[in-house]
């Protein structure tokens, strides 16, 4: 199977994936892929489960669509084309307007260091970028600036952006934020948020770095027996 192939199948599904999972609804929210010299997009305005793989639309690191699409490509095509210039780890970026993101992002709220785990996305916060017209230039600018150090930002009055290794990681990453934006609007319902300090955000975003990775288990914990 031709990279393109692969790649159109594996954004098709992460698409489905991601309204299946109720982070997102309708043709709102976009899933690209990169591939050799660009990157494979959902097609604007058409319903995921209408579409077929050739559907997929192929845009090149400059911005061209490919000779061979069938379709033209998501109309917020620039700020993937701009996340993979700018991030060289992103394999894969999901857009979606989840309620809770966009609830948030709808107020120009980002989320705080409320809770330990927002350190996943790279920093003690997930910012909001400031609202641009979508599909603008000027929206693709505001989200670089908001990933930088960042693999997912709130896109104010619009919804959130997460870039991963590869698809799957990506679309895990973008129900992680939506959970953490649920939890931190439940938060404010009782009143402001108690957050954690600099230095135990710093301590935390140390710890993933290499969490989730299998290796050898510290010495004197493979004889561990776990409690009855």
């Amino acid at each position: 199977m031709s990279e393109y192939s692969s790649s159109a199948d594996k954004v098709l599904a992460t698409a489905r994936a991601m309204n299946a999972s109720g982070i997102n609804r309708g043709s709102a929210g976009n899933v690209s892929a990169r591939i050799s010299g660009g990157f494979i997009i959902t097609p604007t305005g058409m319903a995921y489960d209408a579409c077929t793989a050739d559907d997929m639309v192929e845009v090149g690191a400059d911005g061209a669509v490919s000779p061979r699409a069938q379709r033209l490509p998501s109309s917020e095509w620039r700020f993937h084309r701009d996340i993979y210039a700018a991030k060289p780890a992103a394999g894969a970026v999901v857009h979606t307007h989840s309620p809770f993101a966009t609830a948030l992002a709808c107020q120009e709220l980002g989320v705080p260091a409320f809770h330990y785990m927002v350190a996943r996305f790279g920093g003690g916060d997930v910012r909001c970028a400031p609202y641009a017209t979508f599909g603008s230039q000027e929206l693709s600018d505001a989200i670089i600036g908001a990933l930088d150090d960042r693999c997912a930002c709130l896109m104010a009055h619009h919804g959130m952006v997460v870039f991963g290794r590869d698809a799957d990681q990506a679309l895990a990453l973008a129900v992680e934020l939506e959970g953490l934006c649920e939890q931190y609007w439940r938060v404010l319902q009782l009143g402001e948020a108690k957050l954690l300090d600099v230095a135990e955000m710093d301590r935390v975003i140390a710890k993933f770095a290499t969490y989730g990775q299998q290796g050898d288990l510290p010495d004197g914990q493979r004889d561990v027996k776990p409690a009855a």
